[in-house]
């Protein structure tokens, strides 16, 4: 078998020595693997070793989601196609063909939860032959698989002239800086069919990403069937094809579970609730009307078309939501629960004549909303759940809520406004904080505003505005996302405080032809610096050692069928450096 080997290695074209000579100590190796880990080495001279047809993962039993995991590794390995762009320098052990890997856990029964081991150790022997993945978790063994997946590709060409290699002589201990590494996706504007939600969470899983924040319901539209509240969804989805049945969502669950990603739920309330008129018109305020009379924003009645948001005084609204948290917090197994409460619009609620009643004798909108949210949070407790809602329920201007209402104990605020401002302020009051901030992190942003018969179209230089017709505009590039340090501007205490972030893709302007393309490879670039920073061992930023990989990085995704969108000319990855703005 050696013999044949060292034959098929000569054919290839590969010479006795091919070595890369590092530019700075902080450069990329030959293959790379994204995110990139907090601690890799690869013994000098970079050498690779084939891999045997007869590959396979040995794991421990006693864990399905990890004997699935191995399973789908293994076939990954010798399935992929990949081929760098730049053929990686480095010389070809013709010895012993790596074989297997085998896995190593110390705690198999740790449950997917926020915070849970995610640490591993990965072990490539110089000689090949042997390969290992030690770590605490199956959590941790999965990220592990995948960064021994990106180790590995295709060299020679030509029938009986390919052969599949692996970096070896490598060592990584890897562990993530941030325990909450998230993608929400937005299924009440736009509806996905499952496979694109199964696709994406795929790729998270790619990226180490662990946190699929599905926020599945808005005032356009109640996707989800619910089994105590069913009319919510035949009278509030698109259409019949267009809904998330009980099976659905099992389905997605547990695909998520079998790639260490959780699933965490959210039904936006009490605003963005236009969708829940048609089954309970008794509990919705301002349904149906225009969302802005006159053309006012001062006298909307909602952050964008269309109109409708809970009434806190009607009992119809209690009766409903309750049943809506229960049945959530029985098919979503994960210990978050997401509230929303972002975007109440007085106008809104003032167009209420009940409502309006109530402020005449004396009540405030914030009473309104506190009243709301103090019989929400409880339900939501009381479910073992820790309630997560939007930084507008404490921090928004009009109407928000005392802390009292929603304890920093059992509820975590999510920020999307102001930058590094609002994430201060959510950790100075004692709370923890998810950055989402729009300014970094909002994929939508860029592509103009999506309503119709807008005026602000007759003056001709509106488009050159640095907004370009979009209120979070201009559009967040892969190095705007990858730039952002979230904890910016925080003591050290306070940053302890920020558990993650997550990029958000609201979806107005975005179906199922675009969907990868929005998402990836940006979503890639905030994996990467909550995995492991944005930042080299000096301090400095990397995004410009970054760039090369990322593109290697998009390549491989596009091969494991993710539509993600270039971010350079293929002219630039064949000449590194060479499109650099600064050398």
């Amino acid at each position: 078998m050696a013999t044949l080997l060292l034959r098929l290695l000569f054919l290839l074209g590969w010479p006795a020595a091919m070595l890369l000579t590092r530019a700075a100590a902080d450069a990329s190796f030959p293959i790379n693997v994204w995110p990139k880990p907090v601690s890799m080495s690869w013994a000098e001279p970079y050498t690779a070793v084939p891999v045997s047809p007869s590959f396979h993962v040995v794991a421990p039993s006693g864990n399905p989601y990890l004997a699935s995991a191995a399973e789908r590794y293994a076939k990954l390995l010798v399935t992929e196609r990949y081929r760098p762009v730049v053929g990686p320098a480095v010389t070809v052990n013709a010895g012993a063909p790596l074989a297997k890997l085998t896995v190593a856990v110390s705690d198999l029964a740790a449950p997917l939860q926020h915070g849970v081991d995610e640490s591993y150790t990965l072990e490539v022997l110089p000689a090949g032959g042997a390969a290992t993945v030690t770590a605490v978790t199956a959590w941790g063994v999965m990220r592990g698989l995948e960064t021994f997946s990106q180790l590995a590709w295709r060299a020679g060409h030509g029938r009986g002239r390919e052969v599949l290699l692996v970096a070896a002589g490598v060592r990584v201990e890897d562990r993530p800086l941030y325990p909450h590494r998230g993608l929400m996706l937005d299924t009440g504007r736009t509806y996905f069919p499952v496979s694109d939600i199964l696709r994406t969470i795929d790729a998270m899983a790619a990226n180490k990403m662990n946190v699929f924040h599905w926020h599945i319901t808005d005032s356009q539209s109640f996707p989800i069937e619910l089994p105590s509240e069913p009319q919510l969804a035949e009278k509030g989805a698109y259409g019949e094809d267009m809904r998330y049945t009980v099976k659905d969502v099992k389905r997605i669950v547990e695909f998520a579970m079998s790639r260490g990603v959780r699933v965490v739920p959210e039904i936006d309330s009490p605003g963005h609730t236009a969708s829940w008129a048609g089954a309970y018109p008794e509990a919705v305020s301002c349904a149906g009307q225009f969302w802005l009379p006159g053309g006012d924003w001062n006298n909307r009645l909602a952050a964008e078309p269309g109109a409708g948001q809970l009434n806190p005084l009607a009992p119809k609204t209690y009766e409903v939501i309750a049943n809506v948290v229960n049945d959530l917090t029985s098919l979503f197994p994960d210990g978050f629960y997401h509230a929303g409460a972002d975007e109440v619009t007085p106008g809104c609620w003032h167009a209420d004549p009940t409502i309006q009643a109530a402020l005449d004798r004396g009540a405030t909108l914030s009473q309104l909303l506190e009243r709301y949210v103090s019989a929400v949070h409880p339900l939501v407790v009381a479910r073992n759940r820790t309630a997560v809602y939007w930084e507008d329920v404490l921090l928004d201007a009009a109407v928000n809520v005392s802390a009292s209402a929603i304890p920093p104990a059992t509820t975590i605020l999510q920020t999307w406004n102001n930058g590094p401002n609002n994430t201060k302020l959510i950790v100075q009051a004692g709370y923890r904080a998810i950055v989402s901030s729009a300014s970094f992190y909002y994929l939508d942003c860029g592509h103009g505003d999506f309503v119709g018969n807008n005026s602000i179209y007759d003056d001709p230089n509106s488009d050159f505005e640095t907004e370009g017709g979009s209120w979070c505009g201009p559009y967040k590039t892969w190095q705007r996302v990858y730039d952002y340090d979230i904890a910016y501007g925080l003591t050290a205490d306070e940053a302890r405080l920020v558990i993650g972030g997550e990029v958000a893709m609201w979806t107005e302007q975005v179906d199922t032809t675009v969907l990868d393309g929005r998402v990836w490879p940006r979503a890639s670039a905030m994996a990467e610096a909550l995995w492991s920073g944005n930042r080299d061992a000096t301090g400095r930023k990397r995004y410009a050692e970054a760039t090369d990989r990322l593109i290697d990085w998009r390549n491989r995704m596009v091969g494991r069928g993710v539509r993600a969108e270039p971010i350079q000319p293929l002219w630039c990855r064949s000449r590194p450096g060479m499109c650099n703005a600064v050398q």
